[in-house]
């Protein structure tokens, strides 16, 4: 039998080009001989990750819309038109099976394309909150993978796939990396730990509220594990050094992030949709200060999803600088709401995510070929 062959388009992001990575993966551990291609778009950093994980991509020239400039979209209708093209000779190549969907400037013409094309295609909408871009293509797509419930106000019910966001297969098992995280982080065993993530670039917020209360969590016998990004890392490890009574591990990115997560009492970080997957797959209660600017205010719409469930705390962005120090340290001096929230993180969890899509959508190319 001819090997399957699927292209899967999106990225922009962590939280988009993390996802289709897992879903590849998945899909390759149940049958080992799909042939994939990434289509991503030019100059995005997907373009550098997709290929450190085995997988070939191509690039789009499109760009995202800019909305906070409106006459700096002049020329997105022609690189839209660029894309598209692009597109329709990228499947007459390839001839794919299948196409996926997973969010980001690349998604949108490459599924447009396949539309056109008459091949099926998926979508694997990461947030709470749905993109143009996956609410214009939804009424075509065979299936919609989803990440949160009640996603029926923006896609068919009858489309809908309520499976989860893929993440990293070394998050899944936690059992016994304490004991090795603190020492790989330079931490003391006995005392509370906050991982502060503050994403690729950094949360300026996030960075700005922590190095404000550093001597309020030194003076609390608190330690942490701050991911600072590029822009703010020196300046977030001279700060630290500056409080002899803390115990601080400090870096612009974390490759560890499955020790880091062991580590942790309390998380907290932006509300993207991956972050969001990740924290209650480790069980970990979060304070979550959503990212305002994020499109159509979708990282707020992630956070109330687990507020609501009292499964994780929200601080906005404009409140951080006063509060957020101050929320964490209540937070991990109640052990009984710290193990309320931990319980209900863990509930939302859904650690077969990825393995669930592949199987979905390896299961449509089946139908497809009858």
């Amino acid at each position: 039998m001819k090997p399957k062959r699927i292209i899967i388009s999106g990225g922009g992001t962590g939280g988009h080009i993390y996802p289709a990575i897992a879903i590849a993966s998945a899909i390759q551990e149940i049958v080992p001989r799909c042939e994939f291609l990434f289509v991503g778009a030019e100059g995005k950093m997907e373009m550098e990750k997709v290929p450190k994980a085995g997988f070939k991509i191509v690039g789009l020239p499109i760009v995202g819309i800019n909305r906070q400039h409106m006459m700096k979209n002049v020329l997105f209708p022609f690189k839209l038109f660029k894309s598209l093209t692009k597109a329709l000779a990228i499947l007459k190549e390839f001839k794919p099976d299948m196409a996926v969907g997973v969010g980001g400037y690349a998604s949108g013409p490459m599924l447009l394309a396949a539309w056109i094309k008459g091949i099926p295609y998926v979508i694997q909408e990461q947030n709470s909150f749905a993109g143009i871009t996956n609410k214009f293509l939804a009424s075509k797509a065979q299936c919609i993978f989803v990440a949160y419930p009640n996603m029926e106000k923006f896609f068919p019910k009858e489309k809908i796939q309520y499976l989860g966001n893929p993440v990293r297969k070394d998050l899944i098992d936690q059992a016994g990396k304490k004991e090795k995280a603190m020492v790989h982080f330079g931490l003391q065993p006995n005392k509370p730990c906050i991982l502060i993530i503050g994403g690729s670039q950094g949360a300026r917020t996030i960075n700005l509220a922590i190095q404000a209360g550093l001597e309020t969590l030194a003076n609390s016998q608190m330690q942490i594990i701050w991911q600072t990004g590029i822009p703010f890392e020196k300046e977030a490890q001279a700060s630290a050094q500056s409080q002899t009574d803390l115990h601080a591990y400090v870096s612009a990115f974390i490759y560890e992030m499955d020790l880091a997560y062991a580590a942790a009492d309390l998380v907290i970080s932006r509300a993207g949709a991956l972050s969001v997957s990740e924290i209650c797959l480790v069980g970990k209660a979060s304070i979550l200060v959503p990212l305002p600017s994020a499109a159509e205010d979708h990282q707020t719409q992630n956070a109330q999803s687990l507020v609501s469930e009292g499964a994780a705390i929200l601080v906005k962005d404009v409140e951080a600088k006063n509060s957020l120090v101050h929320e964490a340290i209540t937070c991990l001096q109640n052990k009984e709401l710290l193990a309320q929230i931990e319980k209900q993180s863990k509930s939302m969890a859904k650690p077969s995510a990825a393995h669930d899509i592949a199987t979905n959508i390896l299961a449509l190319l089946t139908l497809h070929e009858k």
